[in-house]
């Protein structure tokens, strides 16, 4: 066993906090990921871009706070990557809980908000997709035009 860990520590590997994206089906979706439940629909208070944790105007989502920003070398193990391995942005947790997610450049595409809901919504408040797993590794399952957004 003392033999063999040393090559598998050579092996290379994906870091586990990098989140692979894809275009999801919505059709194809459970109910309970949906936006038609009532804990991912748009309307809902808690998932507003209005509501004070989830709003840009918090501080804690701002793409100019050192958290967000692309130049955080933390960043660079929280990258939103897609199936060819290209990279699309990367995601930020903040102090408050939501999960926000941005653009190369730093700019605030979309976000989940701190509790009640896997959904992801777009800046405008739109229904984005879903976010499927643990924490600290998942992968984001987003609607074409939410994917679009990443690459304007």
């Amino acid at each position: 066993m003392r033999a063999i860990l040393p090559l598998l520590l050579l092996l290379p590997t994906a870091p586990l906090a990098n989140a692979p994206l894809i275009i999801l089906d919505q059709s194809q979706l459970p109910f309970d990921l949906g936006p038609g439940h009532p804990a991912n629909n748009p309307a809902r208070i808690s998932n507003s871009p209005n509501a004070a944790a989830n709003s840009a105007g918090n501080t804690a989502n701002a793409g100019s706070t050192w958290n967000n920003r692309p130049s955080n070398p933390a960043n660079e193990n929280r990258l939103i990557i897609t199936a060819d391995g290209g990279v699309l942005g990367y995601y930020a947790p903040s102090q408050t809980g939501v999960l926000n997610l941005f653009d190369v450049n730093g700019r605030r595409i979309a976000y989940r908000p701190a509790s009640g809901t896997r959904s992801l919504f777009a800046t405008d408040g739109s229904w984005c997709g879903t976010v499927d797993g643990g924490r600290t590794d998942f992968v984001l399952a987003v609607t074409p035009g939410c994917a679009a957004k990443f690459r304007r």
